[in-house]
Order: structure tokens, then sequence, then C-alpha cells
């Protein structure tokens, strides 16, 4: 087995400033008054000289555009199980190991993503799509990968035969029982390395088993079982705006990395997105709501952008915008793409799927209209109007004629002889004829025997000639 592990340092922080275009000044505090002391801050604080550990008053001092936060543990829970379930792409055994840090088994996952450095480039290049700040480590066993990853240059050991000797520059601040971390301390030993080359009796006696439980977890000596995360049965996340916005280009900034996420997700759970719903919030109104309706499930994210995009250029808001929210409220299962080297007929489908996808997103779900059979033997009431993703198809109980593409609004009225006005010469009669009885249930009953016809120039046409004493002939349509 190989485990990699994700320790994500900032995550109390980058779960505000993600949503940011621009870095701005941010720091984290427990309860912020003047008094309290920050808990984290980023680089752009960072750099103008706030300190994690100050007072609030002091890093207000050096920086009086910075903006401070309240921690919130149950927020940084919840996205860390969405990190996770993005993450689940990748491998189906993803654990959630403290507050800050996920595991991932990718033994099994190495040839499929193309290699270690592969998946490793790929991992971490998502999670900087998504805002987060990561460092990536990697071991035979999920307690060193743990380790490593809690180190400022985190190694990636895949073989367990270079675990012991990479163990040993592990600072002992990495475990997990604080008296211990302070008895190794007094006793002079700074890391994993010195721990080992003590007599295992003698530590035991002094620290306890744990500790000599903890070290062999970590070199595969003994079992470490971790509990699976299971990703939630909807999709549902929402990013906090860093200060009030209308601005479409920072609302498309948020919905980008909402969209990250989102399509990580639908990977994992081999879905796609049918519909979308998001929420604006405001300070002082109602939250400002609207629905993307796709034709057909999409987890393409710069696909769902366009759309996302497009509706921002219609949607008024009454005020600013303080966060944003996305709920994947309909999802259908959605096979992985198969990509010929050729253009080939579900191309040209799926570029006009996305064309009608845009223009109802501009326009409105209602703005566009699509025509399905419906089960009548009546040319004219054959069809109706309906949304491009209501289905294609109508239950048909009987099996029609041929048909042509082109019917004529109107019948048109035949010439003595068989002779229609646009043509000149009588019809030849090819097929038919098929008689058509229908409609007495709704007023409107037509009693017809339907020919097809060639004129002079070859064009094929659908004539009838009604079923009475004044019979008529009539020109219903044309084939070609």
């Amino acid at each position: 087995m190989l485990w990699l592990a994700v320790h994500l340092p900032y995550l109390m922080l980058e779960q505000h400033a993600r949503s940011a275009v621009t870095t701005t000044p941010l720091a984290v505090a427990e309860n912020p008054t003047l008094t309290t002391r920050l808990l984290l801050c980023n680089a752009a604080a960072h750099a103008n000289g706030v300190r994690s550990g100050m007072t609030t008053a002091s890093a207000l001092t050096l920086c009086a555009k910075l903006g401070i936060v309240n921690r919130n543990p149950a927020a940084e829970r919840q996205a860390l199980e969405r990190v996770a379930a993005w993450t689940c792409q990748f491998t189906a055994q993803v654990s959630i190991a403290g507050e800050t840090e996920l595991l991932l088994e990718i033994g099994g996952s190495l040839r499929f993503f193309g290699g270690f450095e592969a998946l490793h480039t790929t991992i971490e290049h998502g999670l900087r799509e998504m805002g987060y700040t990561a460092r990536l480590a990697c071991a035979p066993t999920p307690l060193a990968a743990q380790w490593f990853a809690r180190m400022a240059t985190p190694p990636c050991i895949l073989h367990l035969d270079e675990l012991h000797g990479a163990l040993g520059h592990v600072p002992t601040s990495s475990l997990q029982h604080l008296p211990t971390i302070a008895a190794l301390e007094r006793f002079g030993i700074q890391n994993i390395g010195a721990c080992l080359k003590l007599p295992r009796d003698g530590l035991a006696r002094r620290l306890g088993q744990k500790l000599l439980d903890e070290i062999d977890r970590a070199l595969g000596r003994l079992p470490d079982p971790r509990p699976l995360f299971t990703p939630p049965l909807q999709f549902d996340s929402i990013l906090t705006l860093p200060a009030p916005t209308t601005q479409a280009e920072a609302l498309l900034f948020a919905g980008r990395r909402l969209y990250t996420e989102l399509c990580g997700y639908l990977t994992a759970t081999g879905q796609g997105a049918q519909r979308l719903e998001f929420t604006l919030d405001h300070e002082h109104r109602q939250h400002t709501r609207f629905t993307l309706n796709l034709v057909a499930a999409s987890r393409d994210p710069a696909h769902l952008l366009v759309l996302l995009r497009e509706r921002l250029t219609v949607v008024k808001l009454p005020q600013p915008a303080t966060a944003i929210r996305l709920v994947c409220t309909q999802q259908q299962p959605l096979a992985a793409e198969s990509h010929s080297f050729l253009p080939d007929a579900q191309a040209q489908v799926e570029a006009a799927t996305r064309l009608l996808e845009k223009l109802r997103a501009r326009l409105g779900d209602t703005a566009i209209r699509g025509l399905r059979p419906f089960a009548d033997h009546r040319p004219e009431h054959a069809w109706r109007a309906a949304l491009p993703d209501e289905g294609a198809a109508a239950d048909m109980t009987f099996a029609p004629g041929e048909r042509p593409l082109w019917l004529l609004p109107q019948p048109q009225v035949l010439r003595e002889h068989g002779a229609v006005p646009q043509y000149d010469g009588p019809l030849t009669l090819l097929g038919g004829p098929e008689r058509i009885e229908s409609g007495w249930w709704d007023d409107q009953p037509v009693a017809r025997d339907y020919f097809v016809a060639r004129c002079p120039q070859h064009s094929l046409l659908w004539i009838y000639r009604e079923r009475s004493a004044n019979a008529r002939w009539f020109l219903q349509g044309i084939f070609s």
C-alpha cells in the first residue's frame, strides 16, 4: 500500500480568502477582540509585518486594512469534507485525519493516472485551483505520510525499506501526545531518529507504551486502520466573498472555485450535473436565486463556467452579494468520454447541445423550444412544442406511413387534373393510398386518402384526397 497525505496548513484562513480575486491582508482569530491573539495570517498580512500570535490591536496598528475573521471550526470541517469528496476521484480509499489532513491510498491509482509524479502534480494543481495551499507527502504507512506532510519540505518515500531512515528526520513535535513531546524535549530528543536509538524497554518505562506503538505504526510494524470517507449524496458548497460585490468578474471567480469542487465530486461519483441552483446572499435583502438547467448532464468545468457567465450577464442584483452558494439538485450517471482522432457524430450532437444550453442560460429556460412527436394520425396534430430536455420521442402506438420532413402551414388545394400551381403539368402517383380517419373526439375529424406523387420537375410530393361527396385534392407536404 502507498499513502498520500494532504496537509492543509492554512485551511482555517483559506476557506475565507479563496473567493477573492486579489489577495488582501487577512487573519484569523478566536472570538476576535483587541486583546485576542491571531491564530493565522496570510502572505499579504505577513508582508505588512503581521505575525501569528500578535494581538489584534498590534496587528491593526501595523496594517490598518487587515481583515480579521472569526474562526469557525464547523465551517473548517465542512471545507475539509468537500476537499475529501473532491479527492475521491483519485481513489476510493480516502480518510480524514485530524483537522487539516487527508489520507489517500494511491497504490492502485498510480498506473491509471500515469505514475506518482503525474498524480502528485494533478492533485496539487487541483487544490490550487480550488484556492487551497497544500503540502503533499507519500509513505508506505498512513502515519508516516502524515508526519512527512507536516514537515517544511515533505519527502515522498515510495518503498518500505527507505522508511526507517526517512523517519529519523521527523521532529518529535509531529507526535500526537503533547506531554510526551514535552518530556522528549527535556531529554534533548528533537527527532524520531533519536528515539529509535534509545533502548525500547527504558523508553517504555519512562514515557509509556503508547509512544512505541505510535512509532511502530509509522514503521508498519503494527496495523493502522483508518475509517473511510463517504462522499455526500448531494453537492452543496458555499463561498463567503471577502467584500460585498456586484461585479460579475468576482462572482465568476468564486463560481470557478465552486465548479472545480463540483466536477471533482461528480467524477468521483460517476455523475454529471443536470440542474444547478445558485444562491447569492445579501446583507439586508432576500436572496437572489437562479437555476441552470442543462439539456445533457455534464461535468466539464469550462462548459459550466460559460453557462454561468451567460446567466450572470442578465441577473440583476438588488444589493451587493456577500456569498455565493452552489447546490447540484439533479444529477445523472455519466460515463467517461472516449475521444476519437476525428470528429464524430457524437461530437456534433454535443456541440448542438452546448449551443442550446448557452442560449437558455442567456435568454432563459422558457425562451428555447424544441419539437417532439405526438401519437396522432393527423399530420397537423402529430407534434408538440417542448423544452429541449423533455424527451425526443413519444409513445407511438401505431406505425404511420412515410412522412415528409416539410409540411405546409395549411394544405393547398390542387387544380384540376392534379396539377400544382407552382409546378407545370400533371402529377404521377407513385404510392398509396394511406387512409386516415381520425379526430372525432376533439371535433376536428378528418377522412383522407394520402398518396406519394411526382411532379414533372421530379419533386416528390405528399398529397391527399378528401373522402367526401365533393372530394378535392390537397398538397400536404414535400419530400424533396
